[in-house]
């Protein structure tokens, strides 16, 4: 019997050994970037808690990005002909100045908690439908069945319901959330315009270098030079090497390989790590509702992510299949 493989079709990828690899592969660089977004949240709270700001930690996140990653617009360029300008914008202001910002002034009206789940707890649900739109990705309902899990764990391990919207937490919450549907946004874009990671970190980090740290120096009273430098020089590492450059280039890489909306189920995977994070770095324990939202949420991103299901050949044939796989083999 002969399979045909869609690239954006959920396929029997148990039935080919290089697909699964792709799987695979995706999937390792989609945990690696959140859990370094995980870690960035806590970086994000531990800097805020002491002397710095939002905006000194966001010039410090792009002041190195933008120096390290130079020589990559250099030699590449801003990529105005693969992006355009709505492209080139919403790469620009979903990874870089302004969804930081974003979520650093919403932690200042709401817990980390809450600021996993509606910044990266939901992303996966806002790509989803980004991606049907613009990117016409299908969702077969197993994997409609995974983006609910996947909700609904967010919401139960940030403890977010009715309750929770309201008062001065509503106002992060609304910040949140724009800054998922910004970040959404960039995902989408970098699918539709198969622009590689480390480029697209390289033109948000030399825009947010150029544009933002001119106007942090001339009207932020910026605090940088009040911390220790061991404490300066762990957070530059941190926010500019390691989220800016390492966890965009590695999740660009995982949008390749798997598209837009199941790269983005993984993103999901960010409160259950930073939940599993503060156990070593705040002695926070997870409750049991934690527990049990932890298994809703893995399995969701499992499901979400296309990953071969034991009795589910998923397989989507169509007229004219075989010419398609032809011009579009699997990456």
């Amino acid at each position: 019997m002969r399979v045909f493989y869609d690239r954006e079709a959920d396929t029997n990828l148990i039935k080919d050994p290089a697909r699964v690899w792709q799987l695979v592969i995706g999937a390792v660089c989609a945990i690696a970037a959140v859990a370094i977004w995980a870690g960035w949240l806590v970086m994000m709270r531990v800097g805020v808690n002491t002397t710095l700001t939002a905006f000194d930690l966001t010039a410090l996140r792009f002041g190195v990005a933008g120096l390290v990653l130079l020589p990559v617009v250099l030699r590449r360029g801003l990529a105005f002909n693969r992006l355009g300008w709505p492209g080139f914008t919403a790469v620009v202001i979903g990874a870089g100045a302004p969804v930081q910002l974003l979520v650093g002034a919403g932690l200042s009206f709401a817990p980390v908690a809450h600021a996993s789940v509606l910044s990266y707890g939901i992303s996966p649900l806002i790509v989803a439908g980004l991606a049907a739109v613009a990117l016409k990705e299908r969702l077969v309902p197993i994997r409609k069945a995974g983006l609910v899990l996947v909700t609904l764990g967010a919401l139960v391990i940030g403890g977010v319901g009715i309750s929770s919207f309201g008062g001065r937490q509503s106002i992060g919450h609304l910040l949140f959330l724009t800054a998922a549907c910004l970040w959404a946004c960039y995902a989408v874009v970098l699918r539709r315009a198969r622009l590689d990671g480390l480029h697209a970190a390289a033109i948000a980090a030399v825009v947010s270098l150029l544009v933002y740290f001119p106007l942090y120096l001339i009207f932020i009273d910026h605090r940088l030079l009040q911390v220790s430098l061991t404490d300066l020089v762990g957070q530059a590492f941190y926010q500019g090497v390691v989220t800016a450059t390492v966890s965009l280039a590695l999740f660009g890489r995982a949008i390749m390989l798997l598209g837009a909306s199941k790269a983005a189920a993984f993103v999901a995977l960010v409160p259950v790590i930073a939940a599993l994070m503060a156990i070593p770095t705040l002695g926070e324990w997870p409750t049991s509702i934690d527990w049990l939202a932890i298994g809703m949420i893995t399995a969701g991103v499992y499901l979400a992510s296309g990953a071969p299901v034991p009795g589910s050949t998923a397989k989507i044939p169509h007229p004219g299949a075989e010419t398609l796989s032809k011009q579009c083999p699997p990456i």
